[in-house]
């Protein structure tokens, strides 16, 4: 696996503006070398303040050339104000020429797959599986990731079957321990396919489990500990989440 970088800044804008400054010269670097890039969104306060950035200043980046994928979703009716896509397209997708066919949503409850979510989350598998030549997933370029409290990420949460899954890519968390309580998520095989995971936490409330994941703790205790990108991992961390480093 590639480096792990942790980086500090004093507040959460801060750490926002460094991120995408870095998301800006990861997508555009792919798409002079290959003709295009594929990114991996996630939801919560951080990850979509980092989409709101990126719809006022994405310097150069050729939307109509980018590859969207959600990390985790919550298994809601279409339109539901909680789904992340539906987040993400307020904060940016609608504000940016992205290409309608290369925004790859999970179903949502009322979708054509029904309101049975293992039969969505295979189907999303399916999809992934179809984007790559012959992996589970295409080799995203950036998988952005929000952290819990707890140190989930996406809806792996501690001690659950999604986070010990070894390997589907995507599977259905029916029992979350925080509302809704039924999701969809890639598990930690398909965050591990991105060339570059980037962690993006703010707040004191999260610094034990920031402190325990970069530490090394085991992935079924702390979830974060188990996203590990191919060329890098980072971690951007505002002073509060960074405050317990110290005593690793």
């Amino acid at each position: 696996m590639g480096k792990t970088s942790v980086l500090q800044y004093l507040d959460a804008q801060a750490l926002i503006d460094a991120a995408l400054s870095r998301f800006v010269e990861v997508v555009t670097t792919a798409q002079a070398e290959r003709g295009s890039a594929s990114v991996v969104l996630t939801g919560g306060g951080t990850g979509i303040a980092l989409l709101e950035a990126l719809r006022r200043d994405s310097g150069s980046i050729d939307w109509g050339k980018v590859d969207i994928y959600f990390g985790d979703e919550r298994f809601l009716p279409s339109g539901d104000p909680e789904r992340n896509e539906v987040q993400a397209q307020e904060a940016l997708l609608d504000h940016v020429d992205v290409h309608p066919d290369r925004v790859f949503r999970m179903a949502a409850s009322d979708g054509p797959h029904g309101s049975d979510p293992e039969v969505a989350a295979a189907a999303y598998a399916q999809i992934l599986h179809s984007r790559s030549e012959s992996d589970p997933t295409p080799e995203f370029d950036i998988h952005l990731l929000g952290m819990g409290g707890e140190g989930h990420i996406n809806s792996l949460f501690p001690h659950s079957d999604a986070v010990r899954e070894q390997h589907r890519s995507v599977v259905a968390v029916e029992d979350s321990p925080k509302p809704p309580p039924v999701r969809i998520t890639l598990t930690l095989p398909a965050v591990r396919r991105a060339q570059h995971v980037w962690l993006l936490v703010s707040g004191a409330n999260k610094a034990d489990a920031v402190a325990a994941a970069v530490g090394g703790a085991d992935a079924d205790d702390v979830p974060s500990a188990g996203a590990i990108g191919s060329t890098s991992t980072v971690w951007f961390l505002d002073a509060g989440a960074a405050s317990k480093l110290d005593s690793v």
